[in-house]
This record gives C-alpha cells, sequence and structure tokens, in this order.
C-alpha cells in the first residue's frame, strides 16, 4: 500500500483533531520508509559480509586440520626412522655376538661386550620414543576428528548462509526498489521547508520524528517541560511542528499511545495503523 492510503489510516486514526502539522503527518509515513529502507541496505551490506566472514572461517578450519595431518604424518615418518634405528641396532648386537664368538683374548671380549650394550641401550631409546610418539599420534587423532566435524559443520553452515543471503539480497533488492518509488511519491507531497527540515535532522540524527509517550521524547528519552507537553497535546491548530529540546526531533501526540485514558471508543495507534496499512 502507497503513502497516500498509509495518510488515510492515519486520518482514521484522528478523526476530527487538527493538532498535526499536515506534512508532520506525511513525514511519519516517510520516516516508516526511510528507516526500512536503512535496514535493508544495512543488511544487503551485511550479508556479504557474513559469507565471507564464513568463508574466512572455514579457510582456518581447513588450515588447522592440514597443520594436524601434517603433526601426524610427522609423527608416522618418526616411528618409522625409529623401528628403522631399531634394526640397524639389533644387527649390530647380533654381529657382536659373533665377534665374541671369535674374540681370542679378554680385551676383545670385554669390547664387543661394550658394543652390544650401548646397543641394546640405543633400541631402549629408540622404543621409548616411539612410545611417546604413538601417545602424540593419538592424541593427534582425537584433534583430527574434531577437526573434521568442525570443517563438516563450517562448510555446512556456509552453503546454507550463501543460500539464505542470496534469498534475502534478491527479497531485498525488490523491496528497496519498491520503498524507493514510495518515498519519490511521497516527498513532493511534503512541503518544501518541512522537508529540508526533516532531512537535516535525519542526516545528523539517523531519525528526524519522535512520538512523545508519557511526557518524554521516545528518542532521547528526555522529559518534556509540562507545558510543552500540554502544548503538543492540546494544540487547537496545526501551523507548525513542535521539536524536542533535548534532541531537536520533531514531536508527535499519539493519545492511543500515551499513558490510559477514559476513552469511550478504542483508538488504534498510529503505529499499529502505519504497520497493518503497509501490509493491507
Amino acid at each position: 500500500m502507497g503513502g497516500l492510503s498509509v495518510l488515510l489510516a492515519l486520518r482514521r486514526v484522528w478523526p476530527g483533531r487538527s493538532s498535526v502539522h499536515p506534512d508532520l503527518e506525511k513525514l511519519i509515513v516517510l520516516q516508516t520508509h526511510d528507516v526500512e529502507a536503512k535496514r535493508l541496505r544495512d543488511e544487503l551490506v551485511a550479508l556479504p559480509k557474513l559469507v565471507a566472514g564464513l568463508e574466512t572461517k572455514l579457510k582456518a578450519v581447513e588450515g588447522q586440520r592440514a597443520f594436524v595431518l601434517d603433526l601426524i604424518a610427522k609423527e608416522e615418518a618418526l616411528r618409522r626412522r625409529l623401528e628403522s634405528d631399531v634394526k640397524d641396532q639389533q644387527m649390530k648386537i647380533e654381529k657382536g655376538r659373533k665377534k665374541i664368538d671369535q674374540a681370542t683374548t679378554t680385551a676383545m671380549v670385554t669390547a664387543f661386550e661394550h658394543e652390544i650394550a650401548f646397543a641394546q641401550g640405543e633400541i631402549g631409546k629408540r622404543e621409548d620414543s616411539e612410545l611417546e610418539s604413538m601417545e602424540r599420534s593419538e592424541a593427534l587423532e582425537a584433534q583430527r576428528s574434531l577437526a573434521d566435524e568442525a570443517l563438516a559443520t563450517a562448510k555446512e553452515t556456509l552453503a546454507r548462509e550463501r543460500v539464505r543471503a542470496a534469498d534475502t539480497v534478491a527479497a531485498d533488492k525488490v523491496l528497496l526498489a519498491g520503498l524507493e518509488e514510495k518515498r519519490a511519491a511521497l516527498r513532493p507531497q511534503v512541503g518544501e521547508t518541512a522537508l529540508s527540515n526533516y532531512d537535516r535532522i535525519a542526516k545528523g540524527k539517523g531519525t528526524a520524528i519522535s512520538e512523545g509517550i508519557n511526557q518524554k521524547c521516545t528518542a532521547c528519552q528526555m522529559m518534556v517541560r509540562p507545558q510543552r507537553w500540554n502544548d503538543l497535546r492540546d494544540r487547537d491548530h496545526d501551523d507548525e511542528m513542535m521539536t524536542c529540546e533535548s534532541c531537536g526531533r520533531l514531536l508527535y501526540y499519539d493519545p492511543a499511545r500515551d499513558a490510559p485514558q477514559k476513552k469511550t471508543v478504542p483508538v488504534e495507534s498510529i503505529g499499529a495503523s502505519i504497520i497493518r496499512s503497509l501490509r493491507s
């Protein structure tokens, strides 16, 4: 539904009241469009960044897994070297024993026995190292299992978010184009001075219009002076728009959203009317 239909809805909310400047009615609708357009633009920027972040995370997980696999491979290579060294030492022991059998002096026997003892000591060291390597490999295998799970999760998340981001971006572009059309149609209907003030305030504050509820500006949460609050609620003219003295935003008052009052006829709030009208 366009801006005109929303304005008609606003007038159904405030039948017979003249305390709302006609330009302010249009600006309330314009701000609704502007806020939603900003949300869509922010989402269009954020979603590619989200996907890029997930891609970076996936690469990091792949790197961590590759690092663990490299450590596992190094431990396996180490154990192969240790096993080869053990075989070499065992051959030295066999040769040493044969030499003892052929020795002709006590000194030669003693020397060969020292060689055998040294080789046996080296075998013991390598077997200890091999056991330590196996323990490290066991821990690394557990890390690889976790890395495999993390990698699968990262891939699944990236694939899912890529699809979601693509669908959301496509939908947001359509919605944004529709909002831009509504904004372009509504802005010329606002008085030049009011529109200029709106743009100036919105540029500095993010939003230009704030609702007054329970004697507070809902944008800055500052209290409105009693006399000014009474003027906002009970004005009988519409030749000017009031601003919040604290934040400078344009103020409006919606009796349906203020503190509970005695009402003979239920009154729909402006915000609810805008949302209902935009969805119709």
